[in-house]
């Protein structure tokens, strides 16, 4: 459901926090070491349908020409001892920018959940202090609270101790 006053059901702020984590995002990949930025432009490279079909035709042709299937072009690698070199020369250095492109995606994961745990613990104590104002404004109002689960509601969570019961096998 649409939001008043908006086309597509967002509001100015959300809007706003868009912008700023797609600029973010932008000058943080803009300022990434030379050598990060290479790693991920090779393997955003291999992992395309145009690098498949380059080596479906490079490959397909090298083994078409060294199996002798046109006659005037020479053989030049009849055991294909040098094509399996070159693929697996290829394949280490992939597998290894791969493994680089990997590492920077695992750290900027790992930067946004804990981004997301802090927003969540920020939010988790702000709804805590608003569920006290709530229950506080109805005693003055004379409505009575008496449920259990708003004591609950009206606590910190202290996520050190979520996290040991989490450890701990405990349920949560």
């Amino acid at each position: 459901m649409h939001q008043p006053g908006t086309s597509d059901g967002m509001n100015a702020t959300l809007r706003a926090n868009i912008t700023r984590l797609r600029e973010r995002d932008a000058a943080e990949r803009a300022n990434a070491p030379r050598s990060a930025r290479l790693a991920s432009a090779i393997t955003d490279f291999a992992g395309s349908m145009r690098f498949v079909a380059i080596h479906a035709v490079a490959y397909g042709a090298w083994i078409v020409i060294n199996l002798g299937w046109i006659p005037a072009v020479p053989r030049f690698d009849p055991t294909f001892v040098v094509l399996a070199m070159e693929a697996s020369v290829e394949a280490i250095f992939l597998s290894t920018f791969v493994l680089i492109t990997q590492n920077r995606m695992a750290a900027e994961a790992e930067r946004r959940a804990s981004l997301d745990l802090h927003i969540n613990l920020l939010a988790e104590h702000e709804l805590t202090k608003v569920a006290d104002l709530v229950v506080r404004i109805a005693a003055h109002l004379g409505v009575s609270v008496h449920d259990p689960a708003y004591d609950e509601v009206r606590q910190d969570v202290a996520p050190d101790r979520v996290l040991d019961a989490l450890e701990d096998g405990e349920a949560p």
